[in-house]
Order: C-alpha cells, then sequence, then structure tokens
C-alpha cells in the first residue's frame, strides 16, 4: 500500500479512526466508505472486504483490501475517479483547518503558489 488515498481507504473500512479535520472531510470519509461497500457488495472478492472490516490490525488483511482495492479502481476508470473526486475533498478540508490551499489543476508553463508571505516579494 503505497498512495495515502489507498491507505485511508482501506483504514476507513476496517473502521479504524481516521483522522480528519472538519465536518467537510468526515462526510467525505463517510462518501468514500459508503461508495467502496457498495462497490464491493456482490463481488467474488468482497470477502476481503469483510475480512479487513473483522481484524483491522491485521496488516494482512488490510494489505489484502488493499491490493484489491487498486484492481477495482484499475478495472474501473469511473469508480477511481469518484473517489479522487472525495478524496480531495478530505485532502482539502483538512488542509483548510490548517492553513493555506493551493490547487492547481491542467497545464501550463509556469505555476506559483505561496502561503503567507512576510515582507517583500518579486516575480521575474
Amino acid at each position: 500500500m503505497s498512495d495515502p488515498m489507498t491507505i485511508a481507504i482501506a483504514t476507513a473500512m476496517a473502521g479504524k479512526a481516521v483522522e480528519v479535520a472538519g465536518e467537510p472531510a468526515k462526510e467525505a470519509v463517510a462518501g468514500i466508505v459508503r461508495r467502496v461497500r457498495d462497490r464491493f457488495r456482490g463481488r467474488s472478492d468482497e470477502a476481503v472486504l469483510t475480512a479487513a472490516a473483522a481484524n483491522p490490525d491485521s496488516t494482512t488483511h488490510m494489505d489484502e483490501f488493499a491490493l484489491a482495492l487498486r484492481r477495482l479502481m484499475t478495472e474501473d476508470p469511473t469508480f477511481r475517479a469518484e473517489l479522487e473526486v472525495l478524496w480531495n475533498q478530505v485532502e482539502t478540508s483538512s488542509t483548510v483547518q490548517h492553513g493555506v490551499v493551493n490547487n492547481f489543476h491542467g497545464q501550463a508553463e509556469k505555476v506559483i503558489m505561496t502561503g503567507d508571505i512576510d515582507g517583500g516579494l518579486t516575480i521575474n
């Protein structure tokens, strides 16, 4: 499990507490959990989700669930996109509680993003 989104989803699905700040982030995590449970329902690998939820301290079960989740996201790019939208809501909501949020989507030659600047700033 290497990417943060998959780790957080696996943790939330296993019923472990997910540290998020603010209601919007909690709502987005709840949305992710609902969406993943719905998507796994009736699949042959649904038992992997059930095992992870029943054994949240088992790295084996968590790793198996994360692998099944990554496989599902690869098979269904629309599902992955839905999760990424919800995940971005979690990240943005959590970051807003702690400071500046800079989001950039698209293409550009140069992008400058800053937080607080004390003093002068010259950009050439």
